[in-house]
């Protein structure tokens, strides 16, 4: 039996009229529309989701710099850090899992910090400077090569005297500049003008007359060939 309610404004004088109640509302139409834009976006959402749980499964843990190393310091584990990158990201660097390795060797360049470490980042530093002494030459650009010099790279330092008669008599035909054998020990950074600090260690014979060359500004590096 339906239920009823009585009509709350009678007109005056009428019998009450009972109306119906019914449970059935008016329905609002779907747009066909706003439900395939709504499907849409689920499904690009559960791509992007699928997405990130496969980047995140295909990371792999790498050696960065913690902070900057400067060339020819001995690396301590405290200057390493462990990054993540993509595991087909192509970068060359060195796994978390051998930083033990890098441990006690020399940066065979400057290292900023957040960079990450490579093979080429490091050297041995075996005997660089062992039973050698240490020079510091200041060198502006057209005095070393272009190509980055590293700890350990074997040069040779060529005279280069800036004074008339020394300059004749080097410029003779048949006339070698006197040079002399070194390592490089340490390579500083390049200042406003482009001049760097290169640090060579050599034969104790030959450390006076190198650092005579080097106050009067007159020598030249060469980085020998490997081959």
């Amino acid at each position: 039996m339906p239920r009823t309610k009585q009509q709350t404004a009678p007109a005056p004088g009428a019998a009450p009229t009972l109306l119906p109640i019914t449970n059935d509302a008016p329905r609002r139409r779907r747009r066909p529309v706003v439900i395939g834009a709504g499907l849409s976006l689920a499904a690009v959402g559960a791509l992007v989701s699928v997405w990130l749980v496969n980047e995140a499964g295909n990371k792999v843990a790498v050696v960065a710099t913690r902070h900057a190393i400067a060339a020819g310091e001995t690396i301590k584990a405290s200057d390493l850090v462990a990054a993540e990158i993509s595991h087909d990201s192509g970068l060359s660097s060195v796994p978390a899992a051998q930083a033990s390795d890098l441990i006690g060797k020399q940066a065979s360049s400057n290292l900023p910090a957040g960079v990450l470490v490579t093979e080429d980042s490091v050297s041995t530093g075996s005997s660089v400077t062992k039973g050698k002494s240490v020079i510091g030459i200041l060198a502006k650009p057209g005095q070393l090569p272009v190509q980055t010099l590293r700890t350990g790279d074997a040069v040779t330092i060529v005279h280069t005297p800036q004074d008339g008669s020394a300059a004749a008599s080097a410029g003779k035909p048949g006339t070698t500049p006197e040079s002399l054998p070194a390592v490089v020990s340490r390579v500083g950074s390049p200042d406003a003008n482009g001049a760097v600090v290169v640090d060579i260690a050599a034969a104790e014979v030959n450390s006076i007359s190198l650092a005579a060359w080097a106050a009067g500004g007159s020598v030249a590096i060469v980085l020998k060939a490997t081959s």
